[in-house]
C-alpha cells in the first residue's frame, strides 16, 4: 500500500518536527514515526469499513420500511439490489477486516454514527444510484463499477468525511489521497471467487520498505549537521533564516539518498524530493532545491563522492 514517496513525507515531517521542537530523543522519534505511518493503516481500514456500515445503514432502512403500518407496495417488497451488491457484501464478510477493527478498536462509526447517515443520504440522492436502482438484478461486473463510483464520487470528496478525518488524526489529510487510492486499487481487483478468508493489502510492500522509513530519517538525523553544512557552502548569498526548514530537511535527506543509499539513482532522488517539494513546500522552493541538488550531485560525481552500484544509477 504505502510508496516509497509517502515514506519520504513522513520522514520529512518527523524531520521538520524536531527542527520545530528541537527534540534530540532519536529512539523516541523514531517510534512516533513508524506510529505515523502506521495509523495510515488505521484511515484505511475505517474507510473500508464506511462502505460496510452504508450496507448495513440502507439494510435497516429497508427493514424498518417494511414495518410501517401504513407501508406502502414499494415498500413491503422493496428492491434490494443495493443491500444484496456482492462487493459491498464480500467486504461485510471480509475475515481479516472484521479481525483488524475489533482488535485496534476502531468503532468510529458506531461513536459518530451520523457520518453514515450522511453517506448513505448522499447515495440515495445521486443519479449513480437512481441509474443503478433502475434494475433489480446486476452482474458482479456492475456491481462492482457502481461501488467504485460512489466510492470515488461521492464518498471520497465528502466535505463532511474530511473535516471529520482531520479532527480525529491531523496527519490523516496526508495519508487521504494514498489511502483512497489503495482503496480503489482493492475494489477493482475484487473478484466474484473472493471469499471471506481474502486478505488485505499490507501497509508494506516489503521489510525492505520499512528499512527504508527507518534507515533513512536516523541516517539523515545522525548526519544532519555535515548535510546542513553542505547547503550552507552552496547558498553563499542567502540567509540561513531565509531556507524554509522544510527545504533544508527535502535537501538534507536527498543528500542522503547520494551518499548513503547506493541502489537508488541520483536521477529518482532529485525526482521524488522536487515532487514532495511541489505538494509541500513554498511555490519557489521546487526550483531553488532542483538547482542545489544539480549543484551537488555533479560536484560529488565529479569528486567521486556519490555511492552508487549498477548500471544507471548515477
Amino acid at each position: 500500500m504505502l510508496t516509497r514517496r509517502h515514506i519520504r513525507v513522513k520522514v520529512m515531517q518527523s524531520l521538520y518536527s524536531i527542527a520545530q521542537t528541537q527534540n534530540d530523543n532519536l529512539d523516541k522519534e523514531e517510534k512516533f514515526l513508524l506510529y505515523s505511518i502506521e495509523q495510515m493503516y488505521d484511515l484505511f481500514l475505517i474507510n473500508l469499513q464506511l462502505l460496510v456500515e452504508v450496507r448495513k445503514r440502507a439494510s435497516d432502512f429497508l427493514a424498518k420500511s417494511q414495518k410501517k403500518y401504513l407501508a406502502t407496495s414499494e415498500e413491503k417488497n422493496p428492491n434490494t439490489k443495493f443491500i444484496n451488491n456482492e462487493v459491498l457484501l464480500l467486504l461485510e464478510k471480509n475475515i481479516q477486516l472484521k479481525t483488524e477493527i475489533e482488535k485496534k478498536k476502531l468503532n468510529c462509526w458506531e461513536l459518530d454514527d451520523e457520518y453514515v447517515s450522511i453517506q448513505w443520504k448522499a447515495i440515495q440522492e445521486s443519479e449513480l444510484y437512481k441509474n443503478y436502482m433502475s434494475t433489480t438484478l446486476s452482474s458482479f461486473k456492475e456491481d462492482k463499477d457502481f461501488v467504485l463510483d460512489i466510492f470515488k464520487e461521492i464518498i471520497a470528496p465528502n466535505d463532511k468525511l474530511y473535516e471529520y478525518i482531520e479532527d480525529k488524526r491531523l496527519t490523516w489529510i496526508d495519508d487521504l489521497p494514498l489511502v483512497n487510492t489503495s482503496i480503489m486499487k482493492m475494489l477493482r481487483k475484487s473478484k466474484p471467487s473472493h471469499d471471506e478468508n481474502t486478505s488485505l493489502p499490507v501497509l508494506y510492500k516489503d521489510i525492505d520498505d520499512k528499512k527504508f522509513a527507518k534507515d533513512i530519517f536516523k541516517k539523515t538525523v545522525l548526519n544532519g549537521v555535515e548535510f546542513g553544512k553542505e547547503i550552507d557552502g552552496r547558498t553563499p548569498n542567502w540567509d540561513k533564516d531565509r531556507i524554509a526548514e522544510l527545504d533544508k530537511a527535502i535537501i538534507k535527506m536527498a543528500i542522503c539518498e547520494f551518499l548513503k543509499f547506493p541502489s537508488i539513482p541520483v536521477k529518482v532522488t532529485i525526482n521524488e524530493y522536487l515532487e514532495i517539494a511541489k505538494e509541500y513546500s513554498t511555490p519557489k522552493s521546487s526550483i531553488f532545491i532542483n538547482g542545489i541538488l544539480d549543484k551537488i550531485s555533479k560536484e560529488y560525481q565529479e569528486n567521486g563522492k556519490l555511492n552508487k552500484v549498477g548500471r544507471g544509477l548515477l
